[in-house]
């Protein structure tokens, strides 16, 4: 049994998707981050970095945080969504890094700045605003060449697609980027991806371009 602690961000649902994906049996623990629950101190035990999503293994009792690394476990544990084939495996990093590294945190500067706050900085809107049309560009230019992010579906898809699921936020217009509209669409109507989407139940709608 896996014990899941999320919230229903991009992060939170990379893992959500990923346990209905691989079929593992898992149960979920809301941690309300509207609300500083993830300052609890039970949940920094499990997560040091007051941050969602992360694990408990009831298999070995390991627990872990942040999203790529949860990502990593659960396909090494599975066997699945990870190949290990050179170079096939070094690609799917590859690409879990730029969503670690970018479209993550930059995707998210936009949401903060230009969603939530607008009005409070034009640099950073400006600054946040062009990088997400530039990551955009990045993903619609890899997609033209294959069909998921590292060739087949893996981890390297379920971490990017639910930070692009907040395509409204961003500044972007979907019809220039036919590409990842694609891509996008194919992974929404995955059944795992649908069961993921919403495990809180809050009645929360999947954006459809």
């Amino acid at each position: 049994m896996i014990e899941l602690y999320t919230w229903m961000t991009p992060n939170g649902r990379k893992v959500s998707i990923m346990l209905e994906e691989v079929g593992l049996p898992y149960r979920v623990h809301p941690i309300d981050i509207t609300k500083d629950h993830q300052f609890d101190p039970a949940f920094l035990k499990i997560s040091p970095n007051n941050k969602i999503p992360a694990i408990v293994d009831t298999d070995n009792g390991l627990h872990l945080m942040e999203s790529g690394a949860i990502l990593m476990y659960l396909a090494e544990k599975t066997g699945k969504f990870w190949p290990q084939d050179f170079p096939t495996k070094w690609r799917v990093a590859e690409w879990l890094m730029w969503q670690m590294g970018g479209a993550g945190p930059f995707l998210g500067q936009v949401h903060h700045f230009v969603k939530f706050n607008p009005g409070k900085s034009s640099y950073a809107e400006e600054r946040y605003s062009k990088e997400a049309r530039r990551l955009w560009r990045v993903l619609d230019t890899r997609l033209s060449d294959v069909e998921y992010v590292a060739g087949d579906y893996s981890i390297a898809d379920i971490a990017v697609w639910p930070w692009i699921s907040r395509f409204e936020w961003q500044t972007v217009n979907f019809n220039e980027h036919p590409n990842i509209k694609r891509w996008y669409v194919a992974i929404a109507e995955r059944p795992a991806v649908q069961r993921g989407w919403d495990v809180l139940e809050e009645g929360c709608v999947m954006p459809m371009p």
